[in-house]
């Protein structure tokens, strides 16, 4: 067995006593402050996800409660140039690595004439959470779901798509059945699908669960050998 005297520090200036050296083991006291420390001034009210730690059921009546389709209507009625500055203005980015702003990528879906364009339009989100080292979307569709749903409505509005579309990974079955059960609510109380929230903007949700890493992997393998193949 090992004593804490073995893990103290050697003394080479014989005024200093053992009493006075901190053992490398513990942590390091606080230093006082005049001033208190702060974290950017965001109260808890003010956070984006405030269900993370379940506090509340993963319902429609419970998101309402945190803020969650709160004047919908009228954010959808600023229409689409309103919503893509708002979008500018905050600084918000994207998540996936390159930081791309999100203002700019949606504002390339409304280039000028696009109103004459009869095709339709899509957004696509990506919940598969397959960067390494990544372990959030889970949480969010599994805790917060309306968050994503409102979120999805509001974006789509502001590309003016016709539908969105979430790839969910096969592993995240709960994930995916609490999001379901979140789209299923903003239908049933008419936020989605025809006519979103009164505003006369059409709009809808579909899930598509995909195939389990390891056999999407294994697809790929086979597809990159049979180009192989091709090229030889």
């Amino acid at each position: 067995m090992i004593h804490s005297k073995s893990c103290l520090p050697r003394l080479t200036n014989p005024s200093i006593t053992r009493k006075s050296v901190r053992p490398l083991a513990t942590a390091a006291p606080n230093a006082p402050s005049s001033t208190p420390r702060t974290y950017g001034g965001l109260r808890d009210q003010d956070r984006i996800f405030q269900n993370l730690y379940s506090r509340l059921p993963v319902t429609l009546a419970s998101a309402k409660k945190l803020g969650d389709w709160h004047r919908t209507k009228d954010i959808l009625l600023k229409g689409d140039s309103w919503l893509i500055n708002e979008i500018k203005a905050s600084g918000l980015r994207g998540r996936g690595g390159a930081g791309f702003p999100s203002g700019m990528k949606f504002s390339f879906m409304n280039k000028p004439g696009w109103e004459k364009d009869p095709r339709p339009r899509y957004l696509v989100i990506n919940a598969d959470e397959g960067e390494p080292g990544t372990c959030k979307d889970r949480e969010i569709m599994r805790k917060d779901p309306h968050k994503l749903v409102e979120g999805c409505l509001v974006v789509g509005r502001s590309m003016n798509a016709t539908a969105c579309y979430i790839y969910i990974r096969g592993e995240f079955y709960d994930e995916a059945m609490a999001l379901q059960n979140a789209i299923n609510e903003a239908y049933k109380v008419g936020y989605l699908g025809k006519d979103c929230c009164g505003s006369g903007y059409s709009f809808d949700i579909y899930i598509h669960r995909g195939l389990y890493c390891l056999l999407f992997m294994l697809m790929l393998v086979l597809e990159r050998i049979s180009v192989a193949k091709r090229l030889l």
